[in-house]
């Protein structure tokens, strides 16, 4: 490959790593990117290629927490690991929602609202609604009371998978919906965001599995291989990427949340919606 394309790759894998966990819309930002940046692939190959480099970014997640996630470690004690299995529990069960709903709107939600209009429109209004959230805090509304994921109830967990499946909305952003709905329940900035990475952990295995099954399905039937020797390096290079540029973001973004509000990515997704309508309206074929 020329070193153009490397760079190409290197590029998308950090778009990833960064979009992917901050609440700024990975579909937001791809969609620009799709504009000016090609790879040298076919077209079903790219489409699987931006959700399989997930499993990069969420490698990230599971080395990060892997002693909170890890209900084995003989380095806790027994009511310890019962808490680790009650935080899987919980997990699960607010990934039920997006695992039902998701999986029977994904396609028609990819066919029909895939378009600038919506993702520029959801951009705007969820950045609307964070500064919303972050104010009404301030103002009494919304104080948070839950700082653990010991105080995270069951019921709180399913209701913000519900939240969750908002994100099949394009430029919706899932880590912007667990979290928006995590502190709209009561929830700290640093449970939200916590917990918004727990759920990532099935959510996005699942999504990239089924997206790389369809692909494997279309390419087998037709007599091809999966990939070929320099499509398993691209994918293997974006994927890397998207780990290491996502163990850096991840560890950024629960430190700033510590000491700083979500205002900022309020305004950056308004921003950002803006300059989407603007060029597809003024400057897009």
């Amino acid at each position: 490959m020329e070193i153009v394309e490397w760079l190409k790759i290197l590029f998308l894998g950090i778009v990833e790593g960064i979009t992917e966990w901050l609440p700024i819309s990975s579909t937001g930002h791809m969609i620009l990117v799709d504009e000016f940046l090609h790879l040298n692939v076919t077209e079903d190959f790219m489409n699987m290629f931006r959700y399989v480099i997930q499993l990069g970014a969420i490698l990230a997640v599971l080395v990060l927490f892997f002693h909170k996630l890890n209900p084995f470690s003989p380095q806790k004690t027994k009511p310890e690991k019962r808490e680790t299995w009650n935080t899987w529990g919980k997990v699960v069960a607010a990934c039920i929602p997006s695992a039902v709903i998701g999986l029977l709107l994904n396609d028609w939600m990819d066919e029909h609202l895939m378009n600038y209009w919506v993702v520029a429109a959801a951009l705007i209004v969820y950045g609307i609604l964070f500064l919303v959230v972050e104010n009404g805090r301030k103002g009494g509304a919304h104080a948070h009371s839950l700082e653990s994921m010991g105080e995270l109830s069951y019921r709180t967990a399913l209701m913000i998978g519900l939240f969750q499946v908002l994100s099949i909305v394009p430029g919706t952003s899932r880590s912007g919906a667990t979290i928006l709905g995590g502190m709209f329940l009561g929830c700290s900035r640093a449970l939200s965001a916590e917990f918004s990475f727990f759920l990532a952990i099935p959510t996005m295995v699942g999504v990239s599995i089924l997206k790389l099954g369809k692909y494997a399905v279309t390419q087998l039937s037709g007599g091809l291989p999966l990939f070929s020797t320099e499509e398993g390096i691209i994918l293997a290079l974006g994927m890397v990427t998207a780990f290491v540029v996502s163990l850096l973001v991840i560890r950024f973004l629960m430190n700033f949340v510590r000491e700083h509000d979500f205002k900022i990515f309020g305004w950056y997704r308004i921003v950002l919606g803006v300059v989407v309508l603007a060029y597809f309206l003024f400057l897009g074929n």
